[in-house]
Order: C-alpha cells, then structure tokens, then sequence
C-alpha cells in the first residue's frame, strides 16, 4: 500500500515537472516571436531591412555621331582612365567637311577685307565728287559774271544778240553741269552708306563660317569616343567595323563612387536621421559586415516616383506601409568595400540612438 502511494507521489510530481517545463518552453517561444518582431516588452533602436542594394554611377557610353567603327582599344570589364580612347568612329568624312568649312570662312574673311577697300574706294569718289562740284560751282560763277558784263554790253549795242545768247547759253550750262556734279556727290555718299551697311552683313558671314568650322571640329572631336572620368567598363558591345547610329548603346561606364540604397518601411522612419551610423552585411562578400552611415532620406515614398502613381480614392483600400528610400554613404578605409559592385543585395541595419540631423 505505501509503495503505491509514493508510486503516485513520484507520477504527480512527473506531471508538474512537465507542466513547468512545458510552459517554460512556451513562454521562451512567445519572448522569441515578440523579440523577433520587436513587439513588447521588446524593443530595438536598430532598423533593418533586406530591401536594399548597392548603387553606382553607372554611365551608359554612346556616340554622337553616326558612322563604321574603325579601332576598338578596350576589353570588357577593363579599367579605364578619364580621357582613354575606347573606340574611334571613321573620321574621313568629318574631317572633309571641317575642310570645307575652313575654306568658307577664309572666303568670307577675304570678303570682309574686301570690304574695307570697297569702302576706301566710296570714300575716293565722295571727295573727288565733292571737287568737281567745286568746279562746276566755280564755273557758275564766272559763267554768272561774263553774262552780266554782256549783258550789260549787249543793251548799249557794243555786242550782237548772238553774243548774247551765246552767253546765256554758257551760264544756264554752267548750272546744269553744278547740279549734275551735286548730284553725283549724293550718289557717292549714298555708296558709302550701302558699303557700311554691307559691312554687317559681312561680319554676320564671318561669324556664322566660324561657328561652322567649331561644329565641324566638335564632330571631329566626336568620333573619337573617350572615358568620361575613372572606372571600370562593363561588357564591350560593339565591334571593328560595326556601323553605328548617335545614341546607340557600345558599353557602360562604373566609377568607383558607390553607396547603399535601403527601401525602409514607413513604420520604420520615426527616429531615423541624418548622419546616423549603419552596418550592412553583403550577400555575395558572405555576409561581410561593412559600415555606413544615413547619408540622404528620399523626399517621398517609392510609389511616388513610379511611372503609374497609384490612386487610393475608388473602390476598396487595403493599406500596405509604404517604403522610403534612404541613401548610405559607405565609410572609407574599408578593405571589402573595394569588392562592391552596383546591385548587390545587402541587409542593412541603421542605429536610430544615434544622434542625427532631422530633415
């Protein structure tokens, strides 16, 4: 009978054991989903998220011109530096037409200094215009007094009436001839203005040949196509001989300047500011840590840049929290960072105790 009872004692006590341990296990089980969603009484300044990538600057390459590509000088993927030829375009053609339009300037230059003899030559006529006005004028004159002495002669009968005429014939010439010479003086000065005004049309075809011959040698500048500054190529698309058109794709340009984009949800930006320090794991560097810090806070949500902005005011809504992209700069002096490349995907972590600027 009383190995029965302390049977029984020993099976009650078994039962509360697991009891215990079974709701021990459930609570650590409850703390861990609530430690793992942040809920209470837990509670994380650290904000992460997986929904970021690198960035860079990447630079699509492309002529300006259209034409057969005659040199190729790169490979993919290849370091490049600013200024390095990476393809020439056929040049012949552009350099005939820089040619042609280097020969027009100078015919417009001769132009122009043809001008100013032009002008020299009106100035010539006005002043021997002007002297012959003198001339005729002088000639007047005396045609005037010889009439006044005949005339004169004529009344008290010492000359003929021919003699008469003939002088007054003389003096009416002698105002004709003034009046032509005048004239002519007017139409010499009228010249010279059509010269002066000619002149600007003049400088006008100098300018334009000028412009021509520096869009000449921007297009002939143009079929050499450089590196724009430092970085590393991407996959070489065109080849020796290819014909290419302005603005088709030949490779892409990847500077060494990068950064880390995180799509933080709204829920998540309450104390997140500027200048607030950042670790982030990188997926393909086998989840190497590197750090960062808040560089930049997007000035509205992603949906909002989206080619179709959504409208929320027909029909049923469902509200879903809206991401905000937050620029991170990434720290110098950082071995790894070196093996960054646009696109990777990393796990960033943003440490919102972190005092910050507000934006």
């Amino acid at each position: 009978m009383a190995d029965t009872t302390t049977s029984q004692q020993r099976s009650n006590r078994n039962v509360i054991v697991s009891g215990i341990l079974f709701a021990l296990i459930a609570l650590i089980g409850v703390l861990i989903v609530l430690y793992a969603w942040n809920l209470p009484p837990f509670h994380s300044a650290v904000q992460s998220t997986e929904n970021a990538t690198v960035r860079g600057q990447v630079t699509i390459i492309s002529p300006q011109l259209s034409g057969y590509i005659v040199e190729v000088d790169v490979q993919d993927y290849q370091a490049v530096r600013q200024g390095q030829l990476l393809m020439r375009i056929d040049d012949r053609i552009y350099q005939q037409r820089l040619e042609q339009a280097r020969a027009q300037l100078a015919a417009q230059r001769a132009a122009l200094a043809n001008f100013t003899q032009t002008q020299k030559t009106a100035r010539a006529t006005i002043a021997q215009n002007q002297a012959a006005v003198a001339n005729a004028t002088a000639q007047a004159q005396r045609a005037a007094a010889d009439l006044r002495r005949v005339e004169e002669l004529a009344a008290d009968g010492s000359l003929s009436a021919r003699e008469r005429d003939a002088a007054r014939a003389n003096g009416a010439q002698t105002v004709a001839a003034t009046e032509q010479a005048r004239a002519a003086l007017e139409i010499a000065r009228q010249n010279l203005r059509s010269v002066d005004v000619n002149r600007a049309s003049l400088e006008a075809a100098v300018a334009n040949a000028e412009a021509a011959v520096k869009l000449a040698e921007i297009d002939m500048s143009n079929t050499r196509i450089v590196a724009p500054r430092d970085g590393q190529l991407g996959q070489v698309t065109v080849r020796l001989g290819a014909f290419v058109n302005a603005g088709t794709q030949l490779t892409a340009l990847v500077p060494r300047t990068m950064w880390v984009v995180a799509n933080m949800k709204e829920t998540q930006m309450a104390d997140v500011r500027l200048g607030q320090s950042v670790t982030f794991t990188v997926d393909a560097l086998n989840h190497a840590r590197l750090r960062g810090h808040v560089e930049e806070i997007a000035p509205a949500t992603g949906s909002e840049f989206s080619v179709i902005t959504p409208d929320n005011a027909t029909g049923n809504f469902v509200k879903i929290a809206q991401r905000i992209p937050v620029r991170i700069s990434i720290d110098p002096n950082q071995e790894l960072a070196r093996r960054l490349r646009p696109g990777m995907s990393v796990v960033t972590s943003i440490d919102t105790s972190g005092k910050g600027t507000a934006r």
